[in-house]
C-alpha cells in the first residue's frame, strides 16, 4: 500500500527580496554626468535603426538587393535575414570611415569631458554631411531648400540635417532604382527569349517562369553575380 505523506503548507517559504530605489545628494559632479551620458547613450541606441536606414547607404543597399532577388524570380531565396543582413554589414564596411571620424572627433572627446553636448552633435554630424552631400543630387538638395523657405546656402555647412537628410534619400531611391533597372534587363531578356519559344512551340500551358528559372540563375552564377553587384553597389559610394 502507498502511503502519502502532506507536507504543511507554511514549511519552506522563502523570503522575497525587496527593491529599493532613492535618489541621494552627492559631492561629486562626476557621478551626474555620467548619468546623463549613460541616458543619452541609451537614447541614442533606440535611434539606431532609424540613422541606419537614414543616414547610410543601407537603403540603397537593400532596395538593390530586393530588386535582384526579383528579377531572379526566386522567390524568397534568398530569404530577407539574409539580404538584410548582407545589406547591414556593407553598411558597415562602406560607412567605417565615417564612424571613425565620428569617433575620434566628437564621441571619444565627449566621454572625455572635452566638449559639450552641443559641440559633440556639431562635430559628429559633420562627417555625416560631407557623406551625404557627395551623394545627394544638387536637383533633390535644391528642392528641400525651398520647400523649407530657408536662405540660400553658401556651401553644405549651411544646411542643416532637417533638410539635407530627406534629400539624400529621395536621391539614394533614384540611384537603387536606376541599379535596379539595370539588374532586370539582363533577366528580362531571358524572359522573353523563353516565352517566345514555348509560344513558338505552341506550350501555351506551361508557364515561362519554371523553364526561365534555372536559366537565369545559371547565367547570374556564371558570370559571378554577386560579386558583380557586390563590387557595383561599394564602388558608387567611393569617389
Amino acid at each position: 500500500m502507498a502511503a502519502l505523506v502532506l507536507m504543511p503548507s507554511h514549511a519552506g517559504a522563502q523570503p522575497l527580496p525587496g527593491i529599493n530605489l532613492t535618489i541621494q545628494p552627492t559631492d561629486d559632479p562626476e557621478q551626474v554626468v555620467d548619468t546623463v551620458k549613460l541616458l543619452l547613450l541609451l537614447t541614442l541606441l533606440s535611434l539606431i535603426p532609424a540613422f541606419l536606414m537614414m543616414l547610410t547607404s543601407f537603403t540603397r543597399i537593400i532596395v538593390v538587393l530586393a530588386f535582384l532577388r526579383q528579377g531572379l524570380g526566386t522567390q524568397h531565396n534568398p530569404p530577407n535575414q539574409v539580404i538584410i543582413g548582407l545589406a547591414l554589414f556593407l553598411t558597415v564596411f562602406i560607412m567605417m570611415p565615417v564612424f571613425t571620424q565620428i569617433n575620434d572627433q566628437a564621441l571619444q572627446p565627449f566621454l572625455a569631458n572635452e566638449i559639450n553636448q552641443e559641440q559633440a552633435a556639431e562635430l559628429a554630424a559633420q562627417p555625416l554631411k560631407d557623406f551625404m552631400s557627395k551623394q545627394t543630387r544638387e536637383k533633390d538638395l535644391e528642392l528641400f531648400v525651398n520647400l523649407s523657405a530657408m536662405e540660400r546656402p553658401n556651401n553644405i555647412d549651411d544646411v542643416p540635417l532637417s533638410v539635407l537628410v530627406p534629400a539624400f534619400i529621395i536621391s539614394e531611391l533614384k540611384t537603387a532604382f536606376l541599379i535596379g533597372f539595370l539588374i532586370f534587363v539582363p533577366f528580362l531578356v531571358i524572359d522573353m527569349v523563353v516565352a517566345s519559344t514555348l509560344m513558338s512551340m505552341g506550350m501555351f500551358m506551361l508557364p515561362p517562369i519554371m523553364i526561365s528559372l534555372p536559366f537565369k540563375i545559371l547565367l547570374f552564377v556564371m558570370v559571378d553575380g554577386w560579386y558583380l553587384v557586390v563590387k557595383s553597389l561599394v564602388e558608387s559610394f567611393r569617389f
